[in-house]
């Protein structure tokens, strides 16, 4: 007679069974921490830590260990998320409509960059090359995890400047901080071999890559929202219901900028708001919103279980006091000082520039490129960067987690919205799209 129990059970087992709690946990917390001041990736972080410490693993998940698993990872999840930022502007384009953008990207990111560079070199004591990497990692506010301070999905009406700016923000700021990550593998190299590269990166890091980036993202984009809004046939796509044609944009998109050398994290968000321009009022929009939030909600928990793991396996291990002082600076002084400087002038209420300035979190994306920088440059051993770099974005995590939902809610009195009917709206709405 078979036992009742196979014990030990085989890792593939193990492995159905940890994806089938990760899905459900995806459809269940949200709504369970809807009125709590606690947010999602908190959560994560805490079972990925308990899991990390009590539960049998093959491999420590330290991302120094693994870094084109990080790189690669990080992207997909960070192209889900931008895609999906891209789908719920109801904003129309336009340099007076999306003035906020244009300040959180321009004076803000710059002085950002600037101010964690001269942290690197002048604290932490980084060789210049890595000092600017750590600069444009940190800089970028995370498409993934300021999902919460986000617009809402596509017609729901919270399109105020805080969540409008920190949406745009996080699906633009590839454009700026991307040149700076390779400006530092550029150094890098040119101090390994003194070679020229101050025109090289100027003409292809700067000019073709972001300008080409943007034109395939828009003409991918068009093309798509053309045949899924617009074909002349009784076979629309917008009427299967099928939501997975915006992964299909994301990762066309993606590819096509890869092969031509340019910033695909930029195409994938102007290809998605192409896509919401063809048709800004199908409900289609919604459906394919909601089914790349869901993609984009499993990849997210998944790293953060990663994540707690590691925290709780020697991740923190290398932090000395000047890394600690560093997070600090990041997160309490450069990057709201920055934003508030990038905001002067900015016609919003004060209440308002502050929480711009406050809720630049940072997360998955910074791990992109920081992983993106060390692969491509010989720097050795950099268990301290990513400790530093793990140490912002846990902070970040808590801070502006434990923080989120009371400031949103706030700001929706502000603007004559009840908090409470806006959730249970979009609780409905998610459950049936219209």
């Amino acid at each position: 007679m078979p036992p009742l129990f196979v014990w030990p059970p085989e890792p593939y087992i193990l492995a159905l069974l940890g994806v089938g709690l990760l899905i459900a946990l995806v459809a269940w917390l949200p709504l369970a921490l809807r009125n709590l001041p606690l947010s999602l990736p908190i959560v994560c972080i805490a079972i990925g830590a308990l899991l990390g410490r009590y539960a049998p693993t093959p491999v420590v998940p330290l991302p120094g260990e693994y870094p084109r698993f990080v790189e690669h990872f990080t992207e997909f999840v960070v192209l889900v998320a931008l895609v999906g930022a891209g789908l719920k502007i109801d904003r129309i384009f336009g340099w007076k409509r999306w003035a906020v953008t244009w300040r959180l990207l321009g004076p803000t990111m710059l002085l950002t960059i600037a101010s964690v560079t001269a942290i690197g070199v002048g604290l932490l004591g980084l060789p210049l090359p890595l000092a600017l990497l750590l600069g444009g990692a940190m800089a970028p506010t995370d498409p993934v995890l300021a999902a919460e301070v986000q617009v809402g999905p596509p017609t729901s009406g919270e399109d105020d400047e805080v969540r409008f700016g920190l949406t745009s923000e996080a699906g633009l700021n590839d454009g700026l901080a991307f040149p700076f990550v390779h400006l530092a593998i550029a150094l890098a190299a040119a101090a390994a071999s003194g070679g020229p590269w101050v025109t090289e990166w100027v003409l292809h890091s700067v000019i073709w890559e972001t300008a080409a980036g943007i034109a395939i993202g828009w003409i991918i984009g068009w093309l798509f929202g053309w045949i899924t809004f617009h074909i002349p046939a009784d076979s629309k796509l917008a009427q299967t219901g099928d939501g997975v044609i915006a992964i299909s944009a994301t990762l066309i998109v993606y590819a096509l900028c890869e092969l031509a050398g340019c910033y695909g994290f930029l195409g994938v968000f102007v290809a998605a708001l192409a896509i919401r321009h063809a048709h800004r009022s199908h409900a289609f929009q919604r459906e394919m919103h909601d089914f790349t939030e869901q993609i984009e909600r499993i990849a997210m928990m998944a790293g953060l279980l990663l994540f707690g793991g590691a925290l709780v396996n020697g991740l923190l291990s290398p932090l000395g006091w000047r890394e600690v002082l560093a997070a600090i600076l990041i997160l309490f002084a450069v990057r709201p000082i920055a934003a508030m400087i990038g905001l002067l002038g900015f016609k919003a209420h004060r209440s308002e520039k502050l929480m711009l300035a406050f809720f630049g979190i940072r997360g998955v994306g910074s791990f992109y490129y920081l992983a993106y920088g060390l692969n491509h440059m010989k720097a050795g051993d950099q268990s301290g960067l990513w400790a530093l770099l793990s140490l912002v974005v846990l902070i970040s995590i808590l801070l502006h987690g434990l923080t989120v939902t009371p400031a949103m809610r706030s700001l929706d009195r502000r603007h004559g919205r009840d908090p409470a009917a806006d959730d249970g709206a979009h609780d409905g709405a998610s459950r049936h799209p219209s």
